[in-house]
């Protein structure tokens, strides 16, 4: 096929159009994103260490302006609940992950250290109940909810835990081992997994001994997200 002048200018001149569009554009993203990451994990770790600071703090942290930080959330509330979103979706996955494998009591071991190291429960500890969760927060607080119980009821329907604990009670069981911290970041880590073990082996374990007192409920631990 023969190709005057002009049919041949037009698609080159569309190709250097897109590439010139493109290119610029995937870097601006790239760099976005990689602002975002840094925002949210110095969120977690100055809002964790406390609640009430600023959000110029956060800026500070990532190494952003506090316009960048502005205009990619317009508010201190707004950079909570996304923080808090983004370890719900962590915890969903994971129980989503656990479901999906055979074998009930080593799928519910591999995600309790899965959980205890993503470490979303000391979200849930130091930041219910400062700031308004969207409808879509609830939403996926339900999911994970059923997610953990049908987790839980597999795992004591094939025996292995002690029958007298409750799915409910897990979910507490997660922020006691979030509360152990210390300076040093590993350290913490490995004083988590010796406490989560001890937690193991005791809901592994038959006891001879019952429970005191009944179980939390889910009212009550969502309760602590109303402001």
């Amino acid at each position: 096929m023969k190709y005057n002048g002009t049919e041949r200018f037009v698609p080159y001149i569309m190709w250097r159009v897109e590439k010139k569009l493109q290119t610029p554009l995937s870097g601006r993203r790239a760099e976005a994103a990689r602002n975002d990451r840094r925002i949210l994990e110095a969120a977690r770790k100055v809002f964790v260490a406390d609640p009430g600071a600023p959000i110029a703090a956060v800026a500070t942290r990532a190494g952003v302006g506090i316009s960048a930080l502005y205009r990619r959330y317009g508010s201190k509330e707004e950079l909570l609940r996304r923080l808090c979103a983004e370890g719900q979706r962590q915890y969903i996955a994971e129980a989503e992950a656990a479901l999906a494998e055979e074998d009930p009591w080593a799928a519910f071991t591999t995600f309790m250290r899965r959980i205890v190291d993503a470490d979303t429960h000391s979200l849930v500890l130091r930041l219910a109940g400062t700031f308004a969760p969207t409808d879509a927060m609830y939403r996926n607080g339900r999911r994970a909810e059923d997610l953990s119980v049908q987790l839980f009821e597999r795992t004591r329907a094939a025996g292995a835990i002690r029958t007298d604990v409750e799915a409910v009670d897990i979910a507490l069981l997660f922020e006691q081992l979030a509360a152990v911290r210390v300076a040093d970041e590993e350290r913490t880590r490995q004083l988590r997994h010796r406490y989560l073990a001890l937690v193991l082996d005791a809901l592994h374990a038959p006891s001879g001994s019952h429970l005191p007192g009944p179980p939390p409920s889910w009212e009550e631990i969502g309760r602590r997200w109303e402001s």
